[in-house]
């Protein structure tokens, strides 16, 4: 059986996610990524990001570094990312626009 990891970010990092990097604030999308979402992905087959619940917005810097990091900081590579990574959310964009972060990390390797 696969072993699966869900991260809901409201109730497992914050329900304000800051700005890009560590020394900008709180609750940043690289702390994020290198806390939880990077041990997730590699002891879990399987992780699912919540998105959805109790936050009304994710900024952009936040999404591409906790996410395009994982490929631009070569954390996992986009094969195993692919097969591992599912994202729930709301508005279909916070997925579409996390999958193309990941791409545009990916192009600019």
């Amino acid at each position: 059986m696969d072993k699966v990891k869900e991260i809901k970010i409201a109730d497992d990092f914050s329900k304000d996610p800051g700005p890009r990097f560590i020394e900008l604030g709180p609750f940043s999308g690289e702390m994020f990524r290198d806390t939880l979402l990077v041990p997730a992905l590699k002891g879990h087959d399987k992780v699912i990001v919540d998105l959805q619940t109790k936050i009304n917005s994710y900024g952009s810097s936040f999404l591409e570094e906790a996410f395009g990091g994982l490929i631009r900081n070569k954390l996992i590579s986009i094969d195993e990312l692919r097969s591992k990574l599912s994202i729930k959310a709301d508005k279909s964009s916070y997925g579409d626009e996390i999958w193309k972060f990941i791409d545009d990390a990916v192009r600019n390797l």
